[in-house]
């Protein structure tokens, strides 16, 4: 084993152009063994780089930490990915260590902060992804833990505290944690997704490194009564009660002298604009080569908000669970899916039952209330959860609970009532016009600010084709018909044909497929068409589709160059995946037949709208970048008035949306986040900013695009409260993604570009509209 040699030494502060140095100690790593992989000492190091989308070279400027050289790389502006691979001759063994780490310095060359991501490649067993946030000419060590205890454990949180203590900077969990067998590194992936500008970034003295003594006890501990991490102190942390009351006290009285800003109609809609046909409910319009909102008095309308302003995802679980089976009860008839349930009420009998399921994770708080505490009618029950070791099992509410600290209790629950208030204050003083998805109830009847309502439809009809979420329902299937049309009824009966609500969203991500190889693209019918035409009503309109175009299975076979032995074998269930070469022929009945499944669920969809809530906007699915092809695009514009699609990325780009023009019709960002670790959290979220101030920044930027693209008519912050530090009950999520802290404490930053960007929006979009 060669030990790495750079043992201790500084970097001074320095400056070069408009980027500046700070002095930072790089000799963390020092007293640990350590294998070099690359240090890019000659320009034959180049031959292990791949590029993709960037520029590399050997660099023996800023940035070289060690020796004399260092990897520069350039990543693209409005990319979908930008990077580099780094492969070796042969694979990197890491037989020499037990518990260790990929670790690499860093220098941002760049004026603004930088998500960088990494993946590491064993082979065969596959490979992870992390990711950190360096500063704008920022410099530091990073590691990438690859083997160690805990690592691709799952404790219910989407990424833990870190185990050890080193001045490095720990790369985050980039989606579920899982363990894979590192005991080669085929390949490591550097790389940058949807960059506002072309972005620098120097790489040194790659290298694997044997991982530092971990503190036994990283989980105990951690989270203290306020639901904050208790070991670490931050800008606005609570420390008592009186504390948070005084807080609520000064806001409560800036907000009472508060107004909407000057140029907004009863609605939001822009009154100092053009007077449009005003319908008594909110609208679409193209006007001046934009799409636009046309608000209930006939006023341009743009949807900035925040969405998720409800307690049903406030909670998180304790490790606590209750051995009477009442609990676990499920309607099937019930509308709501578990995540979106508010606060279950426990009676004394359940409780009374409660043991300690998850002992590691019970013992990560300090100060939950006991069940006879004033404060334990915040404690709840999440019968089922979407990912992660707990499958049900009791929950707490720190946030609620929060609540009732900062403004008392006249009477039961008089503090949400307060919040509610408080919220819509805020909403219009921020500069807001409207909620986002998933607004509470509560906030329907106070005709004071616009809302979307949503709804699920859930229940035991057929489906197919797993999906990030839930499998993929079949939407020929009576029975989702009918559970279509009851969800639907349910959120008719909560908007009661209110004005005040703009549209509504149905179901939300789901995996339509993903451009890419005709297995992702086409996963639906290529899953249908494996099923029994018997079982599943959509493989026999594919069915019928098939025999009708072909006429015999001889011409079929031939079509699809595969033999397909009979009509009935058909039936009965084939695969066409896994070719090596798919005929011309099947493709398009691939894509046929995808356009023939979403068009029916859209249809569904729209059918039953268009008769319970024929006043308002049908706002579509929320696509994903990785669930959404053209073909489920396609069957979507003869159903849908705005399009949704959920994009968590720097911010929107330009490539990444041409489609928008061959479609022309009005879309919207239905969610985007951005988050950091200087707040306590253990996870920035999705897309990382370097600190607050950052977080602002990249808000307001990312707004911005998305004002300034003539196919949007809204933006959706997602969401309105930090995730629980904890993870919520649902999938783990512990996100500083809030315009709020978990103690109900706005973002100054975040407020603040709010305001700014917010006073401008109308005249930023339409200020070029002829009245």
């Amino acid at each position: 084993m060669r030990k790495y040699l750079s043992i201790q030494f500084f970097i001074c502060a320095f400056c070069t152009g408009s980027t500046c140095f700070s002095q930072v100690d790089v000799s963390i790593w020092d007293r640990q063994n350590q294998v070099m992989l690359l240090d890019f000492e000659t320009a034959n190091s180049l031959r292990a780089v791949n590029e993709f989308n960037s520029v590399a070279s050997i660099t023996e400027d800023v940035g070289v930490t060690s020796g004399n050289g260092a990897l520069r790389i350039v990543f693209k502006e409005d990319e979908e990915i930008s990077g580099i691979n780094l492969v070796p001759k042969s694979p990197w063994s890491t037989s020499e260590f037990k518990h260790f780490c990929l670790v690499f310095d860093a220098t941002n060359l760049t004026d603004v902060s930088v998500q960088l991501m990494a993946s590491v490649n064993s082979g065969s067993s596959g490979g992870i992804s992390r990711s950190v946030a360096i500063p704008a000419g920022g410099r530091n060590t990073y590691y990438f833990e690859l083997e160690g205890v805990g690592v691709g454990v799952d404790y219910g949180l989407r990424d833990d505290p870190a185990a050890f203590d080193t001045d490095a900077v720990r790369m985050i969990i980039k989606g579920r944690k899982q363990s894979v067998d590192y005991t080669q590194i085929a390949s490591v992936r550097f790389f940058i997704q949807s960059n506002s500008k072309d972005k620098t970034i120097v790489l040194d003295n790659i290298r694997l490194v044997e991982s530092p003594e971990m503190n036994p006890h990283y989980l105990r501990g951690i989270i203290d009564k306020y639901g904050q991490n208790n070991k670490m102190d931050f800008a606005l942390k609570v420390h008592s009660d009186a504390e948070l009351r005084k807080l609520a006290d000064e806001e409560l009285r800036a907000l009472a002298v508060s107004k909407p800003m000057p140029d907004r109609g009863v609605y939001g809609g822009w009154k100092d604009g053009p007077k449009l046909e005003a319908t008594g409910y909110f609208r679409t319009q193209k006007v001046g080569g934009k799409w636009a909102l046309v608000d209930p008095e006939g006023y341009l309308f743009f949807s900035t908000g925040i969405a998720n302003a409800r307690m049903a995802n406030s909670t998180t679980f304790t490790g606590i669970d209750y051995k009477d089976e009442s609990v676990r009860y499920q309607d099937p008839e019930d509308t709501t899916p578990e995540d979106s349930k508010g606060m279950v009420a426990l009676t004394d009998k359940v409780t009374s039952t409660a043991y300690q399921a998850y002992p590691e994770r019970n013992n990560m708080f300090v100060g939950l209330p006991a069940y006879d505490d004033p404060l334990a009618n915040h404690y709840s029950y999440r019968r089922q959860s979407h990912m992660g070791p707990i499958e049900h099992g009791e929950t707490y509410s720190f946030y609620q609970a929060n609540l009732e600290r900062r403004y008392g209790e006249s009477y039961p629950g008089s503090y949400l009532l307060k919040w509610r208030d408080v919220t819509i204050d805020r909403m219009l003083d921020w500069g807001f016009t409207s909620f986002g998805n998933w607004a509470a109830e509560d906030f329907y009847g106070s005709k004071r600010i616009p809302y979307f309502a949503n709804g699920w439809i859930i229940g035991d009809f057929k489906t197919m084709s797993e999906g990030y979420w839930a499998p993929m329902p079949d939407p020929f299937d009576p029975e989702f018909v009918r559970r279509a049309k009851l969800s639907i009824q349910t959120v008719a009966n909560q908007v009661k044909n209110s004005p005040w609500c703009i549209g509504v969203f149905i179901d939300n991500e789901k995996s339509w497929g993903r451009e890419g190889s005709p297995e992702s693209r086409y996963v639906i019918a290529i899953d249908a068409l494996k099923h029994k035409a018997a079982e599943l009503p959509t493989k026999a309109i594919f069915m019928k589709l098939l025999q009708e175009k072909y006429q015999n299975v001889e011409a079929l076979s031939k079509a699809w160059n595969m033999e397909v032995s009979s009509w009935t074998g058909l039936a009965e269930g084939i695969s066409v995946d896994g070719q090596t070469v798919y005929s011309d022929a099947l493709l398009e009945d691939l894509a046929e037949m995808t356009v023939m499944y979403a068009s029916e669920y859209f249809k569904v969809v729209h059918d039953a709208l268009a008769k319970q809530l024929p006043n308002h906007l049908y706002m579509g699915v929320r696509f994903t970048s990785w669930g959404m092809t053209p073909e489920v695009r396609e069957a979507a514009t003869k159903y849908v008035d705005v399009f949704s699609y959920n994009f968590y990325r720097e911010t929107i780009g330009v490539k990444f949306w041409e489609f928008l023009k061959d479609m022309d019709q009005p879309a919207i960002i239905g969610e985007y986040h951005f988050g950091a670790l200087d707040a306590g959290l253990f996870h920035p979220g999705i897309i990382h900013a370097a600190d607050q101030a950052d977080r602002a920044r990249m808000w307001e930027q990312y707004t911005g695009a998305v004002i300034d693209n003539p196919y949007f008519v809204g933006a959706h912050w997602f969401q309105y409260t930090d995730s629980p530090i904890s993870g919520r009950a649902h999938d783990g999520e512990n996100y500083n993604i809030g315009f709020v802290t978990g103690t109900d404490i706005p973002y100054p930053h975040m407020v603040k570009a709010a305001k700014r960007l917010n006073k401008s929006l109308y005249q930023r979009r339409f200020g070029d509209v002829k009245r």
